[in-house]
């Protein structure tokens, strides 16, 4: 085989069914941990460096095309010469990089911690639990807010941590779809728009829009359809209301999209007020008013979003057949 040959549909949900069994082991050496420690040194080392703000920009997008890019030529590189040893050993990297761009289990081990943090009733450590899967401060959350900060997130994680890679599996392999990865975990560490960032991260923050925006917006359909078959017709047809009304609500031109259908399917409210750092930032309201979201949400929310991810997978394998 050749790292140029895209993956067959048994490869793919081989890598999918991974990720089900597997999760992210700590141990495992994570291509996407090795990503977070180079942008980790960039932000720390690259970017005191450069007090320009145009320099600092250009520096930026040297970092935002550069990262991606040697995802996907290392990744090419890995199969091509496992392939060299053996056509089978090329399977096996090919499989075993495609598996870990994917992070459902991941998504879901974190998320049913803060449930179980909850029905424990201890607020604290859900506070504490739910902090390591948002980026809003979490000190002082209330239990309908951990309970919105997490069905969000499931929302948001659905199609960057699942639908994105499959689609980029099925276009191109795991070479692009570790690019993906590389331009996700960019986004996510300097992709804001702080004092620190607003420069550096720019070129980040840009290409993960245009990473996403077919993603985010699959999700929502998927999620959509996920709500008629768990909760039927008119649950379904509500989702479909809210996201059109809804989705391009948002500051993000994509994460609006699976938060505004994830809301019409559980018709709750999310969206409203956060704080980062100390200072609170209100987001648009997404979805119709009515009771304060509960931990049984969190639940379905899950359930959505296992429902979207198998549909994702299927639609995904289908294009490889």
């Amino acid at each position: 085989m050749s790292a140029a040959e895209p993956m067959t549909a048994g490869q793919l949900l081989l890598a999918c069914l991974l990720d089900a069994l597997v999760g992210d082991p700590r141990g495992f050496p994570h291509p996407v941990r090795l990503m977070g420690e180079a942008v980790a040194w960039a932000d720390e080392h690259v970017r005191p460096l450069v007090r320009d703000p145009i320099a600092l920009k250009a520096a930026g997008a040297v970092l935002a095309v550069g990262l991606p890019t040697a995802a996907f030529v290392l990744g090419w590189l890995a199969i091509e010469l496992a392939a060299e040893l053996h056509r089978s050993i090329g399977i096996v990297v090919q499989v075993a990089l495609a598996f870990t761009t994917l992070a459902a289990r991941d998504l879901i081990d974190h998320v049913r911690r803060v449930q179980e943090a909850l029905a424990g009733g201890s607020l604290g450590a859900a506070r504490q639990t739910v902090s390591q899967i948002v980026g809003r401060d979490t000190d002082d959350l209330s239990e309908s807010e951990i309970v919105r900060a997490t069905v969000e997130t499931v929302a948001e994680s659905t199609s960057d941590g699942v639908v994105a890679p499959l689609l980029y599996l099925a276009l191109a392999g795991p070479p692009l779809a570790l690019a993906y990865k590389a331009i996700s975990t960019l986004d996510s560490m300097i992709g804001h728009l702080d004092e620190r960032h607003r420069e550096f991260g720019w070129a980040s923050a840009r290409l993960d829009d245009l990473a996403n925006w077919i993603p985010a917006r699959l999700t929502a359909l998927f999620l959509t359809l996920a709500a008629g078959l768990y909760s039927g017709r008119e649950r379904m047809k509500r989702a479909w209301e809210i996201l059109l009304r809804d989705g391009g609500k948002h500051a993000s031109p994509n994460s609006g999209r699976p938060e505004a259908a994830m809301a019409g399917a559980l018709a709750i409210q999310l969206g409203g007020t956060n704080v980062y750092d100390g200072q609170p930032v209100t987001r648009p309201l997404l979805g119709d008013p009515g009771p304060p979201a509960m931990p049984s949400h969190i639940s379905q929310a899950l359930t959505l979003m296992m429902i979207a991810s198998l549909l994702a997978a299927l639609l995904a394998a289908g294009a490889r057949l």
